[in-house]
């Protein structure tokens, strides 16, 4: 059994959550609930859980001010929210977890599952850190990344980001101070979250980080020269609008 924690600011969606997680998920057990950030701090001290489910927007401070008051933070959060905001984008970078509302049964199941798979890599502070790091970046131009590895979890700047490269269901990412890693995400998945000022994917195979273009040649779709010396093949349909963004 593991600890559970429900903090949302709407006493409906708490009673909700919580009846799906007894019916759905048996081996979670709700030790504490809170309608607020300034409640929420006091339950999770004292029942200490191992998974928080976090409101983002709540009165007398969000989740995020929750989590700067809490740091270092110890358990595992799936946050909960009723819109896709552009916090969202935030929480993929640093490989957390979240739900949308209304909350969909195989979903909340699937992240009880995963929260308890993660409690033993112990990575869960590191990436709040990059969570809030990022956050109080420019909006939608986040710096760091959470990248999950055979291995763990492995955090990068991504300016440190040469290019990417499609492997089946992995990513291999080329990087200008280390050794490439082989990352358990697809293409698509970092195509949907990286800033489209600083990447492009040119091609079904390749994403590239702008900084490291080092020219573009000519031809039916062209290809570029990349600063690591890769020569890397643009399709025809990516061409004009990579183009458009040198302009």
């Amino acid at each position: 059994m593991i600890k559970v924690v429900l903090i949302d600011d709407e006493p409906n969606n708490i009673n909700t959550l919580q009846q799906l997680l007894l019916r759905f998920c048996p081996q979670v057990q709700i030790v504490g609930t809170a309608e607020s950030a300034i409640t929420g701090e006091e339950v999770i001290r004292s029942t200490m859980p191992d998974l928080v489910f976090l409101d983002i927007e709540m009165p007398y401070g969000n989740a995020f001010d929750l989590l700067n008051t809490l740091s270092p933070v110890g358990f595992e959060i799936v946050f909960v929210t009723a819109f896709d905001s552009y916090a969202i984008n935030a929480i993929k970078y640093a490989a957390l977890d979240y739900l949308l509302k209304p909350i969909n049964i195989k979903e909340l199941q699937r992240a009880v599952i995963k929260a308890v798979e993660r409690l033993e890599n112990k990575h869960i502070h590191k990436q709040i850190e990059t969570l809030l790091f990022n956050l109080q970046s420019q909006k939608n131009s986040y710096q760091r990344l959470a990248l999950p590895t055979l291995d763990g979890l492995v955090f990068i700047n991504t300016d440190d980001c040469i290019r990417m490269e499609a492997k089946s269901n992995y990513t291999t990412i080329f990087l200008k101070s280390s050794a490439p890693l082989i990352v358990s995400k697809t293409l698509k998945e970092f195509e949907d979250i990286l800033s489209a000022d600083e990447f492009s994917r040119i091609h079904h195979s390749h994403i590239i980080n702008h900084l490291f273009v080092r020219k573009y040649h000519r031809g039916r779709g062209g290809y570029i020269e990349m600063e690591d010396g890769t020569m890397i093949e643009v399709s025809i349909r990516k061409r004009d609008e990579f183009l458009a963004k040198f302009s």
